[in-house]
């Protein structure tokens, strides 16, 4: 392969983009937006690890995890992984039995977590109220991080950019190049680029990317709504903190980033609205009950962004036979999957050979009507127990 597109700068385009450009292949990169400015810079970003199923999708994210501190010393740039522990606890017993059922198989798996009474809670996390926390046990997940996404997309695009890569803002793709069966190229207006392949990491746009090339994904578009406080330097966090109503993690700034499941479920997914702005003032409430240095702070911003969640919750990634060439790369959680997916997708088109690892991830496969990994159930069904 001597040349290569890829569609979306965000933290799956970045990653792709880097693994290319050091392959040796002539990158060019498409991004309707800037850099990270579509869902990754709309995101929680944590190690979700913890979170993921069956096994084997959990030991890919693990693989992940880890690849992000080599991907980190390879750049040798600040790094956009800050390691500290993450504490989980539940309210009602069902919650707890949750947390803690969860724990029990994950330490089966040999995933690095433990139980701890509540007054540990002190040692972890002293700024979080004490009595936030009503449960007989917390689940700690001592080798957790969380990520700056902005931070690692910069970085991967700056060093693909010094590989060679030519990196282009505010194009949208509206139409694909063909020859017979295989993409050769996309458009955007009256441009075209043509190349050996074209990589799919549009995120909440891939379907539409998909289907200029007669390709459907089965792809849900979930919003989530992402809040950051003004910042609390005296009395921040030293731990991710998944408390059952609101998840809490520090941010660049010393700032305060904050989700909820239970407020992403009020959200529609239409443009914002005085209803969003509610729902706004009820995260910061959130997670003022949590973290009482919020109380005098201020919800500086908050980003309404859209996940691409696969209908059985796993990755979307290789081609399709109808249209071979554009390979897609397209999942949620992308910040924590995003460099064992960009090495190993790059490296299936390289070689021209598939990946046993990636086999379950394939666009056509046929979606079990369970969905398979646990975060969307958490997602969908849970959400005051994601922790993520």
């Amino acid at each position: 392969m001597s040349r290569a597109i890829v569609l979306g700068a965000g933290v799956l385009g970045a990653s792709a983009a880097y693994h290319l450009a050091l392959a040796g292949a002539e990158v060019t990169v498409l991004e309707a937006g800037g850099p990270a400015s579509g869902t990754s810079s709309a995101t929680f970003s944590i190690d979700v690890t913890h979170l993921k199923t069956p096994r084997s999708y959990y030991e890919l994210n693990r693989l992940s995890a880890e690849e992000h501190i080599v991907l980190a010393e390879e750049l040798g740039a600040p790094s956009w992984r800050h390691p500290m522990p993450l504490i989980q606890w539940g309210h009602t017993a069902r919650e707890q039995q949750i947390i803690r059922d969860r724990a029990v198989r994950l330490r089966s798996w040999g995933h690095p977590c433990r139980f701890a009474e509540p007054t540990e809670l002190n040692e972890l996390a002293p700024t979080v109220d004490a009595a936030a926390c009503a449960a007989e046990e917390l689940v700690v997940h001592d080798r957790s991080a969380w990520y700056d996404a902005p931070l690692f997309v910069r970085s991967l695009l700056d060093r693909a950019a010094l590989m060679g890569a030519d990196i282009r803002y505010g194009l949208r793709v509206t139409g694909m190049i063909r020859s017979g069966d295989r993409i050769v190229g996309v458009e955007s207006g009256s441009r075209r680029w043509e190349a050996d392949w074209v990589v799919n990491c549009a995120g909440p746009d891939a379907d539409r990317i998909a289907r200029h090339a007669g390709v459907s994904l089965p792809l849900k578009q979930i919003p989530g709504l992402v809040g950051e406080s003004t910042p609390v330097p005296e009395a921040g966090l030293s731990a991710i903190v998944a408390a059952p109503d609101v998840d809490l993690r520090p941010a660049p700034g010393s700032r305060i980033c904050s989700i909820s499941w239970s407020v992403d479920a009020m959200l529609s997914s239409g443009p914002a609205s005085g209803a969003d702005l509610r729902l706004e003032e009820k995260l910061h409430r959130l997670g003022q009950e949590v973290l009482p240095a919020l109380r005098t702070a201020r919800l500086a911003g908050a980003r309404l962004g859209v996940r691409p969640v696969p209908a059985d919750g796993l990755p979307l990634i290789g081609t399709t036979p109808q249209a071979e060439g554009l390979y897609h790369l397209v999942t949620h959680s992308g910040v924590n999957l995003a460099p064992v997916l960009g090495r190993l997708a790059v490296q299936e088109m390289i070689s021209d050979q598939p990946d046993s690892r990636l086999a379950p991830y394939r666009p056509g496969r046929d979606m079990p009507a369970q969905v398979q990994d646990e975060s969307l159930q958490v997602m969908s069904d849970q959400p005051s127990l994601a922790g993520n």
